[in-house]
């Protein structure tokens, strides 16, 4: 076999990339048809459409003019069809931008909910561990009749001036307990 002046073997992958001859930026893209999405889908919109077809069907239908688009208004339909064809595809590209960012709106809202929910169980135990400490520790309420029982008994056996037995309530005070 003989091979051709060429170089170039069909057989084989070719070793020179072609950088893409036209790239478009997806996002981009998808930044201009949102902005159209959103223009299309105003009042002043609406207003210059309607302006701009009532000026083309009054140029049209008067005789002093020549008429470019005769009655039927066969070029204006083929305009309406043209902007319902690109219209269409850049509103839905720009609600797929949009549940996209929702969707990521969505999942940061389902972390912030998971951590609040873990912080709200930890402080739901925190608290109930506070309510247990609480619950072992003398309250207020108690101290204060525990003291004023205290405070009557003294009072009793000061009025009747008998002194404690050292067995039932301890040695008295200053005296030391010997072992």
């Amino acid at each position: 076999m003989s091979s051709r002046g060429r170089g170039r073997r069909l057989d084989q992958p070719s070793d020179r990339r072609r950088p893409p001859i036209f790239t478009l930026d997806s996002d981009v893209v998808g930044v201009y048809s949102e902005r159209l999405a959103r223009f299309l889908g105003t009042g002043r919109y609406l207003a210059i459409q309607t302006v701009v077809v009532l000026v083309w069907i009054a140029l049209n239908l008067l005789s002093f003019i020549h008429h470019w688009d005769p009655y039927p208004f066969i070029l204006l339909n083929l305009a309406f069809s043209t902007q319902a064809a690109y219209a269409a595809p850049l509103i839905l590209l720009a609600q797929n931008r949009q549940e996209n960012r929702d969707r990521v709106a969505l999942e940061e809202d389902r972390i912030r909910a998971a951590e609040t929910k873990a912080d709200t169980e930890f402080l739901a135990r925190e608290l109930a561990s506070v309510r247990l400490a609480v619950g072992d520790t003398v309250t207020r309420d108690y101290l204060r009749k525990e003291l004023d029982d205290l405070l009557d008994e003294l009072t009793e056996r000061l009025r009747t001036g008998s002194n404690p037995s050292p067995d039932v309530d301890g040695p008295e005070p200053g005296t030391a307990k010997e072992s």
